[in-house]
């Protein structure tokens, strides 16, 4: 979502600073249009985080081990995260319509795909094309939010975005797992995939890239030197790579969880019913929802509060896994009912931390170029999310399910990604206020 910059993008301190020059007006227009963008994220979100409430019923169909669960998940990021670049460069070469138009047909034919396959290798299959289609949504709607709305609505309007996001994983915490133990596995996934045909009907007769007036500029034709130099020239910005770090160091703790095994750990660990750890599940989308308001609103108001968010919210769900996972009691170490309900709290602000990372890449890169560097960013998480996902499915099988031993590989990444967080803070912060600067004197010269 971003143009110019984060809230400070452009003029960097509060969000009450007046609108920089160039900047699209936002309004009830900007709201209506942005809105179907959102719609087509909250649908993608259903699709994407569907299969985590129905892990262990996957495995009863296709008759499969941990492992190979896991590869559901792992495929599907794998095609996300990987689809990310070429997503970026698509969305600032085409435009929003055009790529959120093919997003919507594929991981609607993936979701009906997935209601439909006789085997777990066409299962496979429909998660891919899946997660190829729900890789072009996000970028997408951040791209829409940023050509309909003035810069310093950046941070607040990126969380909105991934707290609509969060209602889809409600949805799909709520009424995909009922529904599934109701009507069964064919009829909840064939008939959630309907939503995708409302949203893209929608989508074709109201969506519109940008307002009047404000075309972006024309992009150069897009052959190879244009995509290596889009590519380069985000990556060599600090901002870029600190944005993806962050996303990937606070994103993965609680998706790895939601996507998959949440429910199993849950149940199979801990020795929840079904219900109880849906409501945990259910606890740590609630969170995220409340907690992306409050770190938008504080983001826009103090733009230095971004990294310390982003460190404290790391630090606290590290020391809550270490609790959880060490608790004293048999094989994995049943915890109390009120340390799993401030874990699953606290996971709540992994998302909200994770788009933190979007307002580190916004104010280093150019309008033309945010899509390439929101794709970068975008990649962070999902990589963290689909390594942990393998190594967790891996440890199960080749522990007998001890679910501390697979679930202590979290602090490896994590250690990971704090290392080079702290490494390109200081550089990264350094360019953004040349950036700022050299801004503020190129908008001085503009003529009035």
């Amino acid at each position: 979502m971003s143009a110019a910059s984060a809230s400070g993008a452009g003029n960097g301190s509060s969000a009450g600073s007046s609108t920089l020059p160039g900047d699209p007006p936002g309004g009830r227009r900007a709201a209506w249009v942005w809105g179907i963008g959102i719609a087509v994220y909250f649908v993608a979100v259903i699709f994407r985080t569907s299969l985590g409430v129905a892990g262990l019923d996957a495995a009863d169909r296709f008759h499969i081990d941990a492992s190979a669960l896991s590869t559901f998940s792992i495929l599907q990021l794998l095609v996300y995260a990987g689809m990310q670049i070429p997503v970026g460069l698509l969305v600032d070469r085409l435009g929003t319509k055009k790529v959120l138009t093919l997003g919507v047909v594929l991981f609607t034919v993936g979701q009906l795909g997935f209601a439909l396959s006789p085997s777990y290798g066409a299962a496979l299959a429909s998660r891919a094309l899946l997660g190829c289609g729900d890789a072009m949504t996000f970028i997408s709607v951040l791209r829409l939010g940023a050509r309909w709305f003035p810069a310093r609505r950046g941070p607040l309007i990126t969380q909105v975005a991934a707290l609509f996001g969060m209602a889809g994983n409600l949805v799909s915490t709520l009424v995909i797992a009922r529904t599934l133990h109701s009507l069964g596995w064919t009829a909840t996934f064939a008939g959630s995939a309907m939503a995708g045909v409302v949203v893209l009907v929608l989508m074709l007769l109201f969506l519109k890239d940008h307002p009047e007036g404000y075309e972006p500029p024309p992009v150069e034709h897009a052959g190879v030197s244009y995509v290596r130099k889009q590519i380069a020239a985000a990556w060599r910005e600090p901002g870029t790579r600190l944005g993806l770090w962050v996303h990937f160091t606070t994103g993965f703790p609680a998706m790895f969880f939601l996507l998959l095994w949440g429910l199993p750990f849950l149940v199979e660990a801990q020795g929840l019913s079904r219900s109880t750890a849906g409501e945990l599940l259910t606890l740590i989308v609630l969170s995220n929802m409340v907690i992306g308001l409050v770190y938008g609103q504080i983001i826009g108001r103090h733009h230095a509060a971004r990294l310390p968010l982003v460190l404290g919210t790391v630090g606290t769900t590290t020391l809550l896994w270490a609790v959880t996972l060490a608790y004293p009691g048999d094989r994995a170490g049943h915890a109390p009912m009120w340390l799993l309900i401030v874990l699953c709290a606290t996971l709540g602000a992994c998302g909200p931390a994770s788009m933190i990372g979007f307002d580190f890449a916004r104010p280093a890169n150019p309008p033309e170029r945010q899509g390439t560097a929101s794709g970068i960013v975008n990649m962070g998480g999902f990589v963290a999310s689909m390594t942990t996902l393998l190594a967790v499915g891996v440890l199960l099988d080749a522990t007998g399910d001890n679910y501390r031993i697979a679930f202590s590989s979290i602090f490896v990444l994590e250690a990971v990604g704090i290392t080079q967080i702290l490494r390109l803070r200081a550089r990264a912060v350094r360019r953004e206020r040349e950036r700022l600067v050299a801004s503020r004197v190129e908008a001085v010269h503009v003529p009035a």
